[in-house]
């Protein structure tokens, strides 16, 4: 198979698809590999690795996709991009389709074969391609909160481990997922109070046996989050509906509960966001104030550390590019349901419930819609 690694071109997007281990992975079993000139160069993986494994250098992105049988990427495609994409190609990437339907739309007319990373499952349920990510978002939800908490980021001037003799900061976490998880660890770490919301008692029988006394851990509810604003310093949105948007966890109205100079961190915000005064923003620009309360809301956090995000990404969906490349869209994904899960678009037809559930599409199941390929 022909597999195509265009350079990513949203904002401040460093990350890239396949290093070039992967590549000479892919060319070991006999596939080609075109990866688009200084791709990976941001991140220290120059267009000489690349060519030393035999992976074959593009200068255009318009050639990759007008060559290539699978694209491989990190981000969702852009306009541009998805202008690009034609019948009987492959695309894996992040798609986060419930939060745009423009790009939804675009993708539709493409006829492309769409996969998303987020979507794909295990055999316990869970998301691996989604989860390197949410590891490295959560960690780092802390780390901007923590700056955005100085005043001279327009916060409320409160160190987010405080010192002997002055409270720490209180951090409130929604959600007990591997985003959760992840930033609840990093604030404990530091040294601040972290109380986690969850809705699964399991989950939280977990946590509590993880962390301890260290945190506080409550079953979730609008009457707890509410009891637990007026005391915090910070609010990570952590929650993920697999494919679906994300509730909203915090309404406008519920701003005045917290202490202004506060800030709120949405790693949902792919989704949709879980605060009902969120949208997007880029690391160029991460932050604006509703309320006198400091939203960061980046859509791709872990683009800011992108060396890292780019190897803890690639482990993990490398097997999966193997197994395409070896055997095609459609075996691939008919022998393996987990991996079909991540089919969101094929030919024209929403294969995901959620997202046609959202936008009042019709829906055809993933493996109806691959058995009908030719």
């Amino acid at each position: 198979m022909l597999i195509g690694v265009p350079k990513e071109v949203k904002n401040h997007e460093y990350r890239v698809g396949l290093t070039p281990a992967g590549a000479r992975e892919l060319i070991t079993h006999g596939h080609e590999v075109l990866v688009q000139q200084q791709a990976g160069s941001a991140i220290g993986l120059s267009d000489d690795n690349y060519a030393r494994v035999g992976a074959t250098l593009i200068a255009t992105p318009e050639e990759i996709y007008r060559r290539a049988e699978l694209i491989v990427k990190v981000k969702e495609p852009q306009p541009q991009e998805c202008a690009w994409l034609h019948s009987g190609q492959l695309l894996f990437t992040y798609l986060h389709l419930a939060s745009d339907s423009e790009l939804t739309q675009r993708l539709i007319a493409s006829q492309a074969t769409c996969i998303a990373y987020e979507t794909v499952t295990d055999a316990r349920g869970g998301l691996p391609l989604l989860a390197p990510m949410s590891e490295v978002a959560g960690r780092m939800a802390i780390q901007a909160a923590a700056h955005h908490l100085e005043k001279a980021q327009g916060g409320r001037g409160v160190l987010l481990g405080g010192v002997p003799g002055v409270t720490p900061a209180h951090v409130l976490v929604l959600g007990g997922g591997v985003v959760g998880i992840n930033a609840a660890r990093m604030a404990l770490g530091l040294g601040a109070r972290v109380t986690l919301v969850d809705r699964s008692l399991a989950r939280l029988r977990q946590l509590d046996d993880m962390f301890g006394p260290q945190l506080t851990t409550l079953y979730s509810t609008t009457d707890a989050i509410e009891q637990q604003l007026p005391h915090a310093d910070v609010v990570i949105g952590a929650v993920l509906i697999p494919g679906a948007a994300a509730p909203k966890l915090l309404t406008r109205a519920m701003l005045k509960l917290l202490r202004p100079g506060s800030v709120l961190v949405d790693v949902a915000i792919d989704q949709g966001g879980c605060f009902e005064t969120s949208k997007p923003t880029t690391h160029q620009d991460p932050t604006y104030v509703v309320d006198d309360i400091i939203h960061y809301c980046v859509a791709n956090m872990p683009g800011a550390v992108a060396r890292t995000a780019t190897f803890a990404l690639t482990n993990a969906t490398l097997p999966y590019v193997l197994t395409l490349a070896d055997n095609g869209a459609k075996t691939a994904l008919l022998a393996d349901s987990d991996f079909r899960n991540g089919l969101n678009l094929h030919a024209g037809n929403i294969t995901f419930k959620a997202v046609a559930d959202l936008y009042s599409n019709s829906y055809i199941d993933a493996k109806t819609a691959l058995a009908a390929t030719t």
